[in-house]
């Protein structure tokens, strides 16, 4: 089973070594290219080996892959360009939020050490003010946060 498909294959292989393609100019100037040879007269005869390709036509191929390969790259590079500036973008407006959350905790901790009343709402929107272990816990809680938060 196996030697008549190794026999077929060698047949094939042989038959396509054999291949010409001709390319020539027929009377009206027009490049005509076949696997046949021309029957009348022509300007310009030349055989092509068909097994091996010309140099012209493989540069022209790896010039096309390194073509497709620099603009995928290319197109890799901007997307992980565009993926960077988003991440940037993105830490920076972190970084700001916290900025902008510290400032506000350092402000309402120097409003609790300055001694004024502080007036909050509680849960049924009725205005209560902090008395002074209140005051203290407040503190307390607040220059934790700014500890832990505001590095």
């Amino acid at each position: 089973m196996k030697r008549p498909a190794l026999v077929a294959l060698i047949l094939a292989t042989a038959i396509a070594a054999e291949a010409q393609v001709y390319q020539w100019q027929d009377e009206n100037n027009k490049t005509v290219i076949s696997d046949r040879p021309p029957s009348g007269p022509v300007r310009q005869l030349r055989r092509i080996d068909a097994a091996a390709p010309s140099p012209a036509s493989e540069s022209a191929a790896a010039s096309a892959r390194t073509l497709a390969d620099r603009d995928m790259e290319f197109r890799k590079r901007q997307q992980e360009s565009r993926d960077a500036a988003e991440k940037r973008e993105d830490e920076q407006r972190a970084n700001a939020r916290k900025r902008e959350d510290c400032e506000a905790l350092r402000r309402y901790l120097r409003s609790l050490e300055s001694g004024e009343r502080i007036q909050l709402s509680d849960g049924k929107g009725e205005r209560y003010y902090l008395d002074d272990s209140e005051r203290a816990q407040a503190i307390a809680r607040t220059r934790d946060d700014v500890q832990r938060n505001c590095k």
